[in-house]
């Protein structure tokens, strides 16, 4: 018999799970909502899931633990600390606030519990399993709803004095710009994200009047999803509302290289699929920003692993390697 862990990796609108064995094989899966305003709901249907996830593999192996990734989850005290982007961490006024997720969940399951930050869990995923196998100094970076970063040097975690080193997404990329869910303004996030593309969307549509398929779309429903569809059929303004996410995204990638100096940058997350539109300008703008002992030097990645697979599998190896990467 095996001994297997269980992956969470928690979402704003949903939680996937999977039990996987210590070589990475995944075993079985469920994804759950996220969507609960409440936190003791949301512990009971993730316990409830855990244990009919346990109770599938049972002939399988034995589940040891449990490897959690969530926005702002603090791995040395097992806390999500202000997430304001999880309904049900939030107190009775509706302001985000602490909640002792590992504490709680392995009250309700019996199995210990390790949390760390999502982008993290998805770090460690990609250097035991993917295209960041073997390399130990490496930045990854999550561009989906927000943006999300991992910072890995000598093949360890930069987690800082207090656990929440690496925000990566809420640095400054233009000052006094857009307002961020974070409370601060022009935050990398507001502009590199699935959110901050749509917003880019909206501003230029507003400001330009040349024609686009954008313009037969609900400025407020606009998804990146949907800027990525005009332009594949050439859309000349949806181009450009890549072009300039990259440029923004490349500029903020050379200042990341100048503090950590990695090997490669590590790029993961749906906003990846729209990469043949912003890679090349991303590039660019990170060289120009480089001193020369980096410029032309730094490997420019993208995730080889399903974007549920990568967070699953690096949540869970923290069950068997909880003080490495």
């Amino acid at each position: 018999m095996e001994r297997l862990a269980i992956g969470i990796d928690i979402g704003g609108q949903s939680s996937k799970c999977g039990v996987v064995t210590e070589d990475g094989t995944i075993l079985y899966q469920s994804v759950v909502t996220s969507l609960i305003d409440n936190f003791d709901e949301y512990l009971k249907l993730l316990a409830d899931t855990v244990r009919d996830m346990v109770r599938r593999t049972a002939d399988r192996g034995t589940v040891v633990g449990i490897g959690i990734g969530a926005p702002n989850a603090n791995r040395l005290d097992g806390t999500i600390r202000y997430a304001p982007n999880l309904k049900w961490a939030r107190d009775a006024h509706g302001n985000p606030t602490v909640i002792h997720l590992a504490k709680r969940l392995k009250e309700a399951t019996g199995l210990h519990v390790r949390i760390t930050n999502d982008a993290n869990a998805a770090a460690r995923g990609e250097h035991t399993y993917g295209v960041a196998r073997g390399i130990n100094d490496f930045i990854m970076i999550t561009l989906g709803t927000g943006v999300g970063s991992g910072i890995i040097s000598h093949g360890r975690l930069v987690y800082g004095h207090d656990g929440f080193a690496g925000e990566l997404g809420h640095v400054c990329v233009i000052q006094d710009g857009r307002q961020c869910n974070c409370g601060l303004k022009g935050c990398l996030e507001t502009y590199a994200s699935a959110m901050g593309v749509a917003r880019t969307a909206r501003e230029i549509l507003q400001n330009d009047s040349r024609e686009s398929l954008l313009r037969n779309l609900d400025p407020e429903k606009i998804s990146s999803k949907d800027i990525y569809d005009a332009a594949v059929q050439g859309d000349q303004l949806a181009k450009e509302i890549f072009a300039f996410t990259g440029r923004i995204l490349g500029r903020a990638m050379g200042d990341f290289v100048k503090f950590s100096s990695p090997k490669a940058i590590v790029l993961f997350g749906g906003l990846t699929k729209s990469r043949e539109f912003f890679h090349d300008e991303m590039v660019k703008a990170m060289n120009d920003n480089l001193m020369q002992i980096w410029k032309n030097k730094i490997q420019i990645l993208y995730s080889s692993l399903k974007e549920s697979d990568a967070a699953i599998l690096g949540a869970s190896s923290m069950v068997w390697s909880p003080e490495i990467i």
